[in-house]
């Protein structure tokens, strides 16, 4: 009989003690651990900090229109509407821009032409890398091979073709145009791209990203394709 009271009490403890042990462990150690370093979290609020500025320059920018039409209104309110439908023009694409800026040439690289390789077209995968380079920074407009990129242009492989806008990228040597809204801004792409490790990529394809030093004038051209509105409905009049 006491043998088997021990035996409940020794159970007892053991249960408790167990529930214990797991009820420290729960309490101690987070659900998730986070482990980036000092690096990857200063690029994460650097990324933070870059889109807080891009919201702040849409909304002043929103704010210049509204306060453009209580100007306007008792004035010329048909002169504000044509200035603001221009403004949509150029912010979507449809509008050459001139402006500083620098040219970017898809070549095929010295070896591979002296040893006699054939040249392949630039895969899509590489060249959204190169554009997502140059997107880094802000007020960028581009064309490559003289199609102009907007925000729903793809890049993607159509029937084997590298195709921008559905239209085929020649293949190298071609032109990569980018306007990047200051001087300042084109001298820190120009620097950004020459030390990228991008460039190592075009390489391994036998092909050469040469990087033309900054320019005052670059024109971009306008993007000339349909663009699709199938969600958008005309107001009706009233």
């Amino acid at each position: 009989m006491k043998k088997k009271v021990i035996s409940r009490f020794t159970m007892i403890l053991f249960v408790i003690g167990l529930m214990t042990a797991i009820q420290y462990n729960t309490i101690n150690e987070p659900d998730t651990r986070d482990t980036r370093d000092i690096w990857e979290i200063r690029q994460e609020l650097s990324r933070e900090k870059q889109l807080h500025s891009e919201l702040l320059s849409e909304i002043s920018a929103l704010d210049e229109t509204l306060a453009k039409y209580e100007k306007a209104k008792d004035d010329s309110p048909e002169q504000a509407l044509k200035e603001t439908v221009e403004e949509l023009r150029e912010t979507a694409g449809l509008t050459e821009i001139t402006g500083p800026g620098l040219q970017i040439f898809i070549e095929p690289s010295a070896e591979a032409i002296v040893t006699g390789q054939n040249i392949e077209q630039v895969s899509p995968e590489l060249l959204i890398r190169l554009i997502n380079e140059i997107n880094r920074f802000n007020d960028i407009e581009l064309s490559i091979d003289g199609k102009r990129l907007i925000n729903t242009s793809p890049i993607r492989d159509i029937n084997g073709r590298t195709t921008v806008n559905g239209l085929p990228v020649g293949t190298p040597p071609f032109e990569i145009k980018v306007a990047a809204g200051t001087a300042d801004n084109a001298e820190k792409l120009y620097n950004h791209l020459k030390a990228s490790s991008i460039l190592d990529s075009f390489y391994i394809d036998n092909l050469s990203v040469n990087v033309i030093q900054p320019q005052d004038e670059i024109t971009v051209e306008a993007y000339d394709e349909e663009l699709g509105i199938n969600y958008l409905n005309a107001m009706e009049e009233e």
